[in-house]
């Protein structure tokens, strides 16, 4: 579903971010990606998306290559920022609709697709609130939605739980796992949230300096030190709770999403298609 060789981005006067990234996730995995702030990990993760264009090296993501496809890639994949994007004064189900039917789907079929996604998500009946009046947890549901709506076979969440409550944040997860265990959904996350990647994971891939500086499962990980936190401040020197608020998102990585997401819209509305391929 994933798997690139040598990905690297270098910025405008020579700040290399990322410096010839390895990594692959299979169809059906939930990936997590671990790393300290100003690692690589955000850039990476744009990379992927199609929000950055590399500067070096290759990949493939969801069977499209990044580099000559990518417009086949946004077709297949689900981005939820770290942000959220959702407009406080507009109803969410109105905004959902929009988003499928921006990826071409007919509108009846965006109404009935965005009912089962609010369903599953335990967020029916909430469509007609606008975005300022749900809690933090729906809200991340919500984006989570958007996410999904259109039926991807990927889904990449850039720090999903950061500054929600510890029983909002089990039940994210909850929603995450059944989504992977009933509709086959592949994942790939970043997190600063240790007990998180333990539970969520599948595989771990832990990247520092730009760089993949460990790969397994959670239990080889800890096979020899004991807990991640270990693990990851033996590799780093640092301890990933010392970076929990995540990395800040610039307002130039904040319209790079916008642009991407209007752009992804506009080549699904162009297309026409009757629907945006397997449902999850």
């Amino acid at each position: 579903m994933i798997k690139t060789s040598g990905l690297s981005k270098t910025f405008p006067g020579g700040v290399e971010a990322v410096r010839g990234v390895d990594l692959a996730a299979e169809a059906g995995e939930i990936v997590g990606f671990l790393g300290p702030n100003g690692a690589g990990k955000t850039t990476t993760m744009r990379m992927l998306t199609t929000l950055l264009r590399p500067t070096g090296g290759t990949a493939t993501v969801a069977g499209h290559d990044l580099l000559a496809d990518p417009r086949g890639v946004r077709r297949r994949i689900g981005y939820v920022s770290q942000g959220g994007g959702i407009n406080p004064a507009t109803p969410v189900g109105e905004e959902l609709e929009l988003h499928a039917m921006l990826y071409g789907m007919h509108p009846a079929r965006a109404r009935e697709r965005v009912r089962e996604v609010l369903d599953r998500l335990g967020l029916g009946g909430l469509e007609t609130r606008p975005g300022g009046a749900l809690s933090g947890g729906q809200c991340r549901r919500f984006d989570l939605a958007f996410g999904l709506v259109h039926g991807p076979s990927l889904l990449f969440l850039d720090e999903p739980t950061t500054g929600l409550d510890p029983q909002s944040r089990a039940n994210l997860w909850d929603h995450i796992r059944s989504l992977r265990r009933e509709h086959g959904l592949t994942v790939f996350l970043t997190t600063h949230y240790l007990d998180e990647a333990d539970a969520l994971a599948d595989r771990l891939f832990i990247i520092d300096h730009g760089v993949i500086v460990a790969e397994g499962t959670p239990a080889q990980l800890k096979g020899g030190t004991g807990t991640l936190d270990d693990v990851f401040l033996s590799i780093t020197g640092r301890s990933l709770r010392d970076d929990a608020a995540g990395e800040p998102q610039t307002a130039d990585g904040a319209a790079d999403e916008r642009r991407a997401a209007r752009v992804a819209g506009e080549e699904r509305w162009a297309t026409r298609r009757a629907g945006a391929g397997s449902t999850w």
